[in-house]
């Protein structure tokens, strides 16, 4: 490591530490600094879901993007074509260091394993935060960050886009209205596959051109790197480290309107009835069974939910009284209520059935809401956005919790939710938080 990178962090994290004293005024300094209303943008990350959020977020008239930081110089330097002004930064403290004074707004849309140590930097500067799901890799970090967000003001948004679409929007207003009746239980399913049975291979490959390896590693311990595609750019999602395998990956976006309708808080028991996780990888194919307690929504005194991915899937018993002989989707949820149930797609329109019941039913009027906006206007000081930390915070909690639960089959693991343990299994702790490498520390998550 150069002598410089060296002088660069310790120069950060004083600035950050001392950022987390001062954030409330350095806040309104910049929102006064911000010229003409235009909102100063800058991603953590240039392409794949970086690219997307980026692309959305500048699509708004009052955003100019000022910087980029990523890992994969190559990749970040397309961006100059769109962009020609744009700043790249390889070391994303590096452009914090510097750029700090010249942003009102970032975007997380890197790794899961990095979300947390850049969203909170980030916001002990003062900068509002728009957070790829999940919110963090770790539990206890995305416990922190809804907190931090909550105490300092700062606008937030998680990237869970579906939520202000109006498939899930209507979805939620049909369950809150009573359309099927108080809840009983939902089934949530993925059937992406982000697990690996495999060993990791054990090989170094040499690192590509323009790629910095370490600053991808971030806060995670080295290893040597292997290519083709293990890791970079899309299947770290399947290693333990650095994704969160596909409950992770979709659970945010397919439970998040079984949250937002039934109001749900923290759960209060998980069990795994699917494959455990290998050494360096996730499993396909879980099956996880939690309780959460009951809302004004639900049947009491608890509500089951389960999530099954890969080839998974509720049982025939669960489908078939409601169903008939319809296929389930890809992805979704299903909805069983007293009065009649709810099969709601992943990106697709709610549906009541059974048909006959529901042929002539009102449905709500609604419109879609850009959430990439949605966020921008509230950093501009235009109302509010609906998928914040404090909102998107437990909501990745409840996801993450699933994945630890893979860890412990067939065991009925007990979550003490306000002190962020299982009361009956104390080997999940490092599950729960874990320490970041040497050098990586950030004040208030390591």
């Amino acid at each position: 490591m150069s002598q410089s990178r060296r002088t660069n962090r310790r120069t950060f994290l004083k600035q950050v530490t001392a950022g987390a004293l001062t954030a409330p005024v350095f806040i309104r300094d910049l929102r006064a600094a911000s010229p003409n209303d235009v909102v100063r943008h800058a991603s953590f990350g240039s392409s794949g879901m970086a690219g997307a959020d980026l692309g959305e977020i500048t699509k708004h008239e009052k955003v100019k993007l000022v910087c980029v930081a990523d890992v994969d110089l190559g990749r970040a330097e397309e961006l100059k074509k769109r962009f020609p002004d744009l700043r790249i930064y390889q070391d994303w403290r590096q452009m914090l260091d510097k750029e700090q004074k010249n942003l009102d707004s970032v975007n997380v849309s890197t790794p899961d394993h990095m979300h947390a140590s850049m969203g909170m930097s980030s916001m002990q500067l003062g900068l509002n935060v728009y957070g790829q799901k999940p919110l963090t890799h770790d539990v206890y970090d995305s416990r922190k960050l809804a907190e931090f967000a909550a105490e300092r003001k700062l606008v937030t948004q998680m990237g869970i886009q579906i939520h202000s679409h109006i498939t899930y929007r209507s979805a939620v207003l049909l369950i809150q209205s009573g359309a099927i009746g108080k809840v009983q239980s939902v089934h949530s399913w993925s059937d992406k596959r982000w697990g690996d049975s495999d060993p990791r291979p054990e090989r170094t490959d040499p690192i590509p051109a323009k790629f910095d390896w370490d600053q991808w590693l971030g806060v995670c311990e080295p290893r040597p790197f292997i290519g083709g595609g293990y890791y970079h750019p899309g299947n770290w999602r399947k290693r333990l480290d650095f994704g969160t395998g596909t409950f992770g990956d979709m659970g945010c976006h397919i439970f998040d309107p079984v949250f937002k309708a039934l109001e749900l808080t923290a759960p209060l028991t998980l069990q795994s009835m699917g494959p455990t996780p290998t050494t360096h990888n996730w499993a396909n194919d879980a099956k996880v069974h939690l309780t959460f307690p009951q809302t004004r929504h639900t049947v009491g005194p608890t509500i089951p939910i389960t999530w099954y991915d890969g080839n998974q899937r509720p049982s025939k018993d669960v489908t078939a009284p409601v169903l008939g002989d319809k296929s389930l989707p890809g992805q979704g949820s299903l909805f069983i209520g007293e009065k009649g149930a709810m099969l709601l797609p992943h990106v697709g329109a709610p549906e009541l059935l059974p048909d006959k019941q529901f042929a002539d039913f009102a449905r709500p009027q609604i419109d879609d809401i850009n959430h990439w906006f949605q966020f921008v206007e509230a950093v501009r000081g235009n109302g509010k956005t609906s998928a914040h930390f404090g909102y998107a915070g437990p909501l990745t909690e409840s996801v993450l919790l699933g994945g630890v639960a893979t860890f412990f089959p067939n065991e009925r693991l007990e979550w003490d939710a306000a002190n962020l343990k299982f009361t009956n299994q104390p080997e999940a702790a490092h599950l729960i938080r874990r320490p970041y490498r040497k050098g990586w520390e950030v004040p208030g998550l390591s």
